[in-house]
């Protein structure tokens, strides 16, 4: 073969390599292409969605429909329903533990009370006021008023609104003042003058800065605006009475005596049975005029509660046959509480959803139970006392460093040391003794008494939670954040 021909092949081959090296080069820069392309939420979007509507298992929302709690309803509405013939309502007192749908009976009758005031034409509001929020006397009451000075506004802006048609028409035609209330259209303009007034002298009221009696007199006065029946719904109540007292409800249950307009009706919502022990027997007599019991929902009524909002919140048959009765179950072990059971049934789906499976099964529910009780446990250790932290941090490094059946005498000796570090003050032994108690409690720590015969009797204490999650909870404390550096001398110390 001649050089020529040898020279040729090789041109032939190249050229040959080079055509299937541009077809695989472009299949390449196309993948790539489209790995660029896909974004951070594109995997995560990619999969079916689990939910049809999420928000159905908040505990904001408020069902069209209570199921086992017909009784409580029926009876609230009885009470109410003098609001509707333009007369006062008794108080009502509504108690219950948390989760047993206290808050969401009270709005959905709430609902239908304002709705049914609309369709009668009877002037009928209902405020509601969360204490665990708004916890003071002047919070409580600056909230109210300003809520009332809007309801006065919007009236009068109505009534504006009429008032001027009615002047136009009887500027044509001065019969069509024969079926209102004015004589002339001078008198027409005359009210026009005054609600403009009423509307400009209107003060909203700023959330600090006035004195209580001044807040309490423009809350009054917008309440009294004009003739109405007022239910105040005050959720969580308890909590209002323990960070201010029971001011807010001696005045506020007093009200009526001093109203010419409108009249006011207090629905107080409480976890908390005995809150009413620590009132004034007066406040006391007229608050609890009406008193509603919600008890705990047993296994098969929150499987009812959980099954009718699963048919709105997922897909149809997104669960599997187990993950409802599992949920009620773990949800009635704790005090028959309806909101744990939905969280745990909207965790299990949010778990599944970033699994990307297409249905919610029982190891799902498993893994939202520990989950939410992690959540829980990183709260209560996170929201502990500072002298309760130390306390647990030294019964965490004991453990950490293969101390078992901890006495209180081990702990006390650590939490000196971590007090010197941090520059805290160092409690008495018995002080710690009873903190250790508090954290057995919360379900922090196992605290048990322990006969050691001849030598007395002592706690023995072990951790109830993980420990590296709690560890971290209490290192994102700024005062505990350098406790690591005390970590090597108890290592050293236990070593000896």
């Amino acid at each position: 073969m001649t050089e020529e021909d040898t020279g040729s092949e090789r041109a032939d081959v190249d050229v040959d390599s080079s055509q299937d090296f541009d077809v695989e080069l472009d299949d390449v820069v196309l993948e790539d292409e489209e790995e660029e392309n896909q974004g951070l939420f594109d995997d995560l979007l990619s999969g079916e969605p689990i939910f049809e509507n999420k928000e159905v298992l908040r505990p904001s929302y408020t069902p069209h429909e209570l199921p086992h709690r017909t009784e409580q309803i029926n009876k609230m509405a009885t009470i109410l329903v003098a609001a509707l013939r333009g007369e006062t309502p008794s108080n009502i007192l509504i108690y219950g533990k948390t989760g047993t749908g206290k808050t969401a009976s009270a709005k959905f009758v709430s609902q239908e009370l304002e709705s049914t005031s609309q369709k009668y034409q009877v002037p009928c509001e209902v405020e509601y006021i969360n204490c665990e929020v708004t916890d003071t006397q002047y919070r409580v009451l600056a909230q109210l008023a300003n809520k009332f000075i809007e309801e006065n506004e919007r009236h009068i802006d109505e009534r504006l609104g009429d008032l001027r048609e009615l002047r136009e028409a009887a500027t044509d035609d001065p019969a069509a003042l024969s079926d209102a209330d004015f004589d002339s259209v001078e008198a027409v303009d005359d009210r026009i003058a005054e609600l403009e007034a009423d509307r400009e002298e209107f003060e909203t009221v700023p959330m600090t800065g006035w004195p209580t009696d001044r807040v309490y007199s423009v809350f009054f006065e917008a309440v009294d605006y004009h003739e109405r029946v007022v239910v105040i719904m005050l959720d969580e109540i308890d909590k209002l009475v323990e960070k201010s007292g029971d001011d807010t409800l001696y005045n506020l249950s007093r009200m009526n005596s001093e109203l010419d307009n409108s009249r006011v009706s207090i629905m107080g919502i409480s976890n908390d049975l005995k809150f009413t022990d620590f009132l004034d027997p007066r406040v006391k007599s007229s608050l609890g005029e009406e008193e509603i019991v919600f008890p705990p929902y047993d296994a098969n009524q929150l499987r009812d509660i959980l099954q009718h909002r699963s048919d709105v919140a997922f897909k149809a048959d997104a669960l599997t046959d187990d993950v409802i009765p599992l949920c009620a179950a773990f949800a009635a072990q704790e005090h028959g509480d309806a909101r744990r059971a939905l969280d745990l049934l909207r965790t299990a789906g949010e778990l599944a959803e970033r699994d990307q499976s297409e249905l919610v099964d029982e190891d799902h529910v498993r893994k939202a139970q520990d989950k939410i009780e992690l959540d829980r446990v990183v709260e209560v250790v996170r929201t502990l006392p500072t002298q309760s932290k130390i306390v647990l941090f030294s019964i965490i490094l004991l453990e950490k460093n293969g101390v078992h059946n901890i006495n209180t005498g081990e702990v006390y000796n650590i939490y000196k040391r971590l007090c010197e570090e941090i520059d805290a003050d160092v409690l008495t032994q018995r002080r710690v003794t009873d903190l250790i108690s508090e954290l057995d409690m919360l379900g922090i720590v196992n605290a048990v008494v322990v006969s050691k015969g001849r030598y007395g009797r002592t706690k023995e204490i072990s951790l109830s939670v993980p420990i590296e999650e709690t560890e971290a909870v209490l290192l994102s404390d700024s005062r505990l954040g350098d406790i690591e550096d005390v970590q090597p001398f108890v290592q050293a110390r236990f070593d000896n």
